[in-house]
Formats: structure tokens, C-alpha cells, sequence
């Protein structure tokens, strides 16, 4: 994985070396998490995200399976990855 400078985490960005979990953290140890695989390309126009908002929409799918809420909605999701 290609470190970055900041990375999203709980809502705001911070410093890669500060985004740690507790190493007791459930999805750790029972694979409870979910996830969204996301590619970004690089275009003559900048950054672009295919399908940013089916992708935001399966990951909050996923979540609802878990019985989890996610606490940001696919919009402002899709509005910090942009």
C-alpha cells in the first residue's frame, strides 16, 4: 500500500502515521467490517471516480446486512472522496 500524506478517518483527515485502531477492535478480530473497493484514474481532467455513488451505496448495503450504520451519508461520502 502507497502511504499518503492524510488519510480519511472518522470524518476527518489526519496524518497516516496517526490513523491507528485499537488493536481490540471487533472487525479486527471477526472480520465485522465493511468495505468498498474504489479505483480512482487519473484523466485529462483530474482524478475521477467511476460510479463514486453505486460505490458509497453498496458499502451502506453492506453495512445495513451487519445490522451497522454508517454515519455519514453516500453523499457526504462521495463529497470527502472528492
Amino acid at each position: 500500500m502507497q502511504e499518503t500524506e492524510k488519510i480519511w478517518m472518522n470524518g476527518e483527515l489526519v496524518d497516516w502515521g496517526d490513523a491507528k485502531v485499537h488493536v481490540g477492535v471487533h472487525g479486527l478480530h471477526y472480520g465485522s467490517g465493511v468495505f468498498e473497493g474504489i479505483r480512482c484514474y487519473d484523466t485529462p481532467k483530474g482524478p475521477a471516480v467511476f460510479r463514486l455513488g453505486e460505490h458509497m451505496q453498496r458499502l451502506h448495503n453492506s453495512a445495513r446486512h451487519l445490522y451497522k450504520q454508517i454515519p455519514y451519508s453516500v453523499e457526504e461520502l462521495k463529497a470527502a472522496t472528492n
